[in-house]
């Protein structure tokens, strides 16, 4: 009877709606944003200046209905098909490796057609290697600190997909994943010499991968000085940095911005947060900041409000996907570090990204329910 009305307590408990109303904002501006980066360019090759709008638009109500199921779903729909998850996000990358469904762009083939939808298969990864890490990290807290046991099965979970990623090629797919798990190996108890060791090799192939490749290695000589190579390799990050310098205080205004005019690649996609920067200026990045900021704070106090162990390794999996997502998006945008495919979450324009930044969304709000 008590485990019955525990269960009608949590069904009917309300969820954290500070982080929710953190979500919806980022998500709104983000619809916004990708009309005022992406008409001019669209209009140009498309004759439809609200083309990626609409898209965008669809996959915003796509991604609602997604947060809405996850965060009302009982969480044994993530919890007991944990390694179903996983496998679907290793099948998505072998067909993106190995068939020819995989779409080619760029040199790369990082996304899937699947009739007239595209699927990124690294954004369906991320959720589930932290939903295997949550399961792993809470059922084996006796033997984390093993190496048999603790250290080499989630590494070479992870290690398998960081190399199916590398054959599309996707390096900076790869840092994301590699980053997921040395952040949950380190709340999940592993030894810190362990980490540590694995730190040391990790980045050793790094620098091979980087120094083995040509491309690889002009682009991070572009970054570290990027006005030395600002017509070829450096060019897009000056662009950006332009567009921020061009914003000033307040921005030159919504929808009045020049880089977008066929000088920023990607305006709509990974270097959105320029666009802003140019248009809102410092008063419009910085609203953004503290959003994010809110929608942090509630998403790591969300995991530590957990008190079952699996729930809050859960949580904290999900709110890191978001964080790294923020952190890097910005970091590159801004020149702090080499230029590397990190979508904006919930402002950046492509479906997947979408799609995933709202199913982390739910899910932490599901675990929130009459916790904060």
């Amino acid at each position: 009877m008590n485990s019955r009305k525990t269960k009608l307590d949590e069904n009917t408990a309300r969820p954290d709606y500070w982080f929710m109303a953190a979500a919806l904002l980022l998500a709104f501006f983000g619809l916004m944003m990708v009309l005022s980066a992406s008409g001019i360019m669209a209009e140009r090759y498309f004759d439809d200046k609200y083309l990626f709008f609409k898209k965008q638009a669809v996959f915003l109500v796509g991604g609602l209905v997604l947060m809405f199921f996850s965060s009302r779903v009982s969480k044994k729909f993530f919890y007991n098909l944990v390694y179903i998850w996983l496998i679907g996000a290793f099948l998505l990358l072998i067909l993106c490796d190995f068939t020819p469904l995989a779409v080619n762009a760029g040199g790369a083939k990082r996304w899937l057609a699947l009739g007239p939808l595209r699927l990124q298969p690294l954004e369906f990864a991320k959720p589930a290697l932290v939903l295997y890490l949550a399961y792993f990290f809470s059922q084996k807290q006796d033997k984390v600190k093993t190496f048999s046991v603790g250290f080499l099965p989630p590494f070479a979970i992870t290690g398998m997909l960081c190399l199916l990623l590398m054959l599309q090629p996707d390096f900076g797919g790869s840092v994301f994943i590699a980053m997921l798990l040395f952040f949950m190996s380190l709340v999940g108890g592993t030894r810190i010499s362990y980490l540590l060791t694995s730190l040391i090799f990790a980045g050793g192939a790094g620098y091979m991968l980087i120094t083995s490749s040509p491309y690889r290695l002009k682009r991070m000589t572009a970054f570290l000085d990027p006005f030395k190579s600002a017509k070829n390799e450096g060019y897009q990050l000056v662009q950006s940095l332009y567009a921020f310098g061009s914003g000033h205080f307040f921005g030159e205004g919504l929808g009045a911005g020049k880089q977008k005019l066929f000088f920023l690649p990607e305006a709509h996609n990974d270097f959105i947060m320029a666009v802003v920067g140019e248009e809102l200026g410092f008063i419009g990045v910085l609203a953004i900041f503290l959003i994010i900021g809110l929608l942090l704070y509630r998403g790591f106090k969300i995991a530590l409000a957990q008190e079952e162990l699996q729930d809050k390794f859960t949580a904290y999996g999900m709110v890191l996907i978001l964080a790294l997502g923020f952190f890097l998006n910005l970091a590159v945008v801004m020149g702090t570090v080499p230029p590397k495919g990190v979508p904006m979450p919930f402002v950046s324009y492509g479906g997947s990204s979408l799609m995933i930044s709202c199913l982390c969304t739910g899910v932490l709000l599901n675990l929130s329910r009459g916790k904060v």
